[in-house]
């Protein structure tokens, strides 16, 4: 029996993805890096693509290693790959790369000509962002890629790049980097490129400006059900999206305590109180945040219990409240619920001062996925 585990509703992931492909005429690609965000890269793979999805996003080549290796077939392109990285093995394995440089473009090209296999590429233009992608290097990126084209050496089969704002959907920045990603678009073409895609939109694009579709559409945080900004795009419910996970953990320990008890390490919160407090089976190193306050909590025996004092690395300490019917070995609900009322991923994120996406990512192997449909 798990001390903890990870409830991943498939039927929910497949709703959201039907849902997010329905708003637009692109093909959509599934991101499912950081072990599918948290909820499970193999189990959530299969179930994204038979829902529609026809693309693959990984950030590391080792994710969509792992996938090919698993059986999948879909076009997988991989985007955080270092000049260093196994480029052999993505070519052999039919793995689209994003090259942002001209050094990825060459180390890429060196292995290619060494073993005969003709890359598949999606160039990658910074429109802003100045994260990823070639910025002043991109004239001489686009020169080289034609170049290459031209000689049956390479196959360009995207050009991409990524919103920095899209989650502030009226934001002028957005708009800027429209105008640029067409502007770069524009130029590679000019050279007698025919990229067979673009794309540009994450999940909030998605969602919000319909213009920034192009050819495919990257399903990122919200086919998992939450929203990409709850202050600027509203909650799941609001986006009509349905939460994946529940996560649970059982109840160690239920006990008495007097009013003015200090509770954790450094004694940083005090009961209030006469009260019953529980021990939760799960801790930073399952991916609690440490410094997770009492607006965040567990749901158990129907009843909202706060966190109170320090996170540790196995186990937390919540406010159960002196009527409280809780047992020892009880389910306590950290997010989603039974039926009740629980806590969000979003309120962990308040909770935490970060977004929900951390708080789904940083849930630990220790912690079992228990997949339903």
């Amino acid at each position: 029996m798990n001390r903890a585990e990870a409830l991943i509703d498939l039927s929910a992931l497949e709703y959201n993805v039907k849902r997010l492909l329905k708003g637009t005429s692109a093909q959509g690609l599934a991101v499912v890096k950081a072990d599918g965000y948290g909820h499970g890269l193999i189990p959530v793979t299969k179930r994204a693509l038979a829902a529609g999805a026809t693309w693959l996003g990984t950030a590391l080549l080792e994710e969509a290693l792992t996938l090919r290796d698993a059986g999948i077939e879909a076009p997988i392109i991989a985007w955080l790959t270092p000049v260093s990285d196994d480029f052999e093995s993505a070519l052999k394995k039919k793995v689209d790369l994003a090259i942002p440089s001209l050094d990825h473009l060459q180390a890429l090209v060196d292995i290619s000509n060494a073993i005969q296999i003709v890359p598949r590429v999606h160039l990658e233009v910074d429109t802003g962002m100045s994260r990823g992608g070639a910025l002043r290097e991109w004239k001489g990126l686009v020169e080289q890629a034609a170049e290459l084209s031209k000689s049956g050496k390479l196959q360009i089969v995207g050009i991409w790049s990524h919103f920095a704002r899209a989650d502030e959907p009226n934001h002028s920045f957005n708009q800027e980097q429209l105008n640029n990603f067409r502007a770069r678009v524009t130029e590679a073409k000019a050279l007698g490129i025919s990229p067979q895609l673009l794309h540009l939109s994450n999940s909030a694009a998605s969602l919000s400006n319909s213009s920034a579709h192009f050819d495919l559409v990257r399903l990122g945080i919200a086919m998992y059900g939450l929203s990409p900004d709850l202050d600027n795009m509203g909650s799941s419910i609001n986006l009509n999206l349905k939460p994946v996970m529940k996560l649970r953990a059982r109840l160690h320990l239920v006990k008495e305590v007097p009013a003015g008890s200090q509770v954790g390490y450094g004694g940083s919160a005090i009961t209030k109180s006469d009260t019953k407090l529980g021990v939760v089976t799960m801790g930073y190193a399952d991916g609690v945040p440490r410094n997770a306050n009492s607006s965040a909590g567990v749901l158990v025996a129907n009843k909202k219990a706060p966190v109170i004092g320090r996170v540790s690395m196995d186990q937390f300490v919540v406010d159960l409240g002196n009527d409280s019917v809780a047992c020892a070995g009880d389910w306590a609900y950290l997010i989603g619920s039974e039926g009740g009322d629980g806590y969000t991923a979003d309120a962990w994120a308040k909770a935490c001062a970060t977004i929900n996406y951390e708080i789904v990512t940083r849930i630990g192997p220790r912690v079992p996925r228990v997949f339903l449909d």
